[in-house]
């Protein structure tokens, strides 16, 4: 990584982005009383709480968080906390950053074991170099990137201050 981030979104930004992705989830989910937001660790987490915050502030649905773990490297072994049990669960699989696909790929994989009702995805940004055939439904930020470069979600106390690329 070099020395210098080129910022792509600041903190204010992100929180535009997280406001809307919360309004844009409470208009596609209006007749649902109850959205599993699964989340894979450790980044998206941290977005999929503070989107569930905001939706707290303008919405009476009800948003269950799941920890996704998964080695983003080699995904093999994936966990989820607290799977649902019903097959007509909502499920919105969260993510900071989709590059390749390949994470949100391997995290589908507990989720259609229990047949759910829908699953979408969400991610604060989306590279548009997918290797892997995963559509995302809610993004905060679409970037045309090269191969070379990499994109970080940057979090700190708990807040995520800013994304940039390298």
């Amino acid at each position: 990584m070099s020395s210098v981030k080129k910022y792509i979104l600041n903190k204010d930004q992100v929180a535009k982005k997280i406001r809307r992705l919360a309004y844009e989830i409470v208009e596609r989910n209006f007749e649902a009383t109850l959205v599993y937001f699964v989340a894979i660790k450790d980044n998206g987490v941290t977005l999929a709480s503070k989107i569930a915050e905001e939706i707290a502030k303008i919405s009476t649905l009800n948003i269950k968080l799941l920890e996704l773990s998964l080695d983003k490297k080699h995904p093999v072994d994936i966990s989820v906390n607290g799977l649902p049990a019903e097959k007509d669960a909502i499920i919105v699989l969260i993510d900071d950053v989709a590059s390749s696909g390949k994470t949100m790929l391997y995290a589908l994989q507990p989720l259609l074991q229990i047949y759910p009702k829908k699953i979408e995805t969400l991610v604060l940004v989306e590279r548009t170099h997918k290797t892997f055939p995963v559509e995302i439904n809610y993004v905060g930020m679409s970037v045309a990137t090269t191969l070379e470069e990499h994109i970080y979600v940057e979090v700190m106390g708990g807040e995520i201050t800013g994304a940039y690329m390298d």
